[in-house]
């Protein structure tokens, strides 16, 4: 039996006279050079002493090397371990405009379309007669078929009646477009409410946010576009994301600008060895 647990020894440790010792090696290059896979099935305790054991750091923390000759350290890193079966934020874009759109405004005629389905194309003006707001356009990849597409829109929309002490009204609407499809739309309206105080201008702030979802694999091309429905009277004067003249002491482009965020959303999976 001595003869047999000897043998078993000596394939799997060896000890050099300076102390080294070898697993599954017989030339160890360390004081412990382990060749081979390794089970740890209690805590790993670092910097510990001949007088006291070393620490087993903190639940969460993570093992950081401090560099040759210096024992590694537990650290917290505000870092977000990704599990598999959640959603994770992969992307985020975020894009601003202040020229708006002003191709709607007095003498202008409304389209009267006041439907819209997914899918409608922005070019097909029997859908309504769409104006981009140029400057929110993006450009992304998607790389993984089990994801979420979030989309957060918001303007500012102003409209000066002719007449400041009538009030006039416009129905509008904006839509996010993917690779030329509409993907999501609201309608809204503005009046002007007999607004004699500010000379018959009126502001409002428009928000559109929507989440999409498995948008398919490849190049994407994100657009927001707004169109007219209808008006009370057409010679109003109207606005998307920016003040109707930059003469008024009202509003600017700035407080009116556009803004559209897009989050990029993505289901968390790995592939075993």
């Amino acid at each position: 039996m001595k003869k047999i647990i000897y043998y078993c020894a000596t394939g799997l440790l060896s000890v050099s006279v300076n102390a080294q010792v070898g697993i599954g090696t017989t030339s160890p290059k360390s004081t412990l050079d382990v060749n081979g896979k390794t089970t740890l099935r209690k805590e790993l305790r670092v910097g510990g002493t001949s007088a006291q054991a070393g620490n087993a750091g903190l639940n969460g923390q993570v093992l950081v090397s401090q560099g040759e000759g210096l024992p590694p350290v537990w650290k917290s890193v505000n870092v977000s371990f990704m599990e598999e079966g959640q959603y994770k934020l992969i992307n985020s874009y975020l894009s601003s405009d202040q020229a708006g759109v002003s191709t709607l405004s007095n003498g202008v005629a409304a389209d009267n379309v006041y439907k819209n389905n997914v899918g409608d194309d922005i070019a097909d003006t029997s859908k309504g007669k769409w104006s981009k707001i140029a400057g929110l356009e993006n450009n992304f990849i998607i790389k993984n078929g089990k994801n979420r597409l979030t989309y957060q829109f918001q303007t500012g929309i102003e409209m000066k009646a002719p007449n400041a002490g009538t009030s006039e009204s416009v129905t509008f609407t904006c839509g996010v477009f993917r690779n030329g499809k509409l993907v999501a739309v609201r309608p809204d309206k503005v009046t002007s409410n007999n607004n004699t105080e500010k000379s018959g201008i009126q502001d409002y702030i428009f928000t559109l946010n929507y989440t999409e979802q498995n948008v398919p694999l490849g190049a994407q091309k994100l657009e927001v576009a707004c169109r007219k429905i209808n008006t009370s009277n057409a010679n109003s004067q109207f606005t998307i994301g920016r003040n109707v003249s930059d003469t008024n002491t009202v509003s600017n482009a700035f407080t009116l600008e556009s803004i559209m965020k897009i989050d990029v959303i993505e289901y968390v999976t790995y592939k075993s060895n």
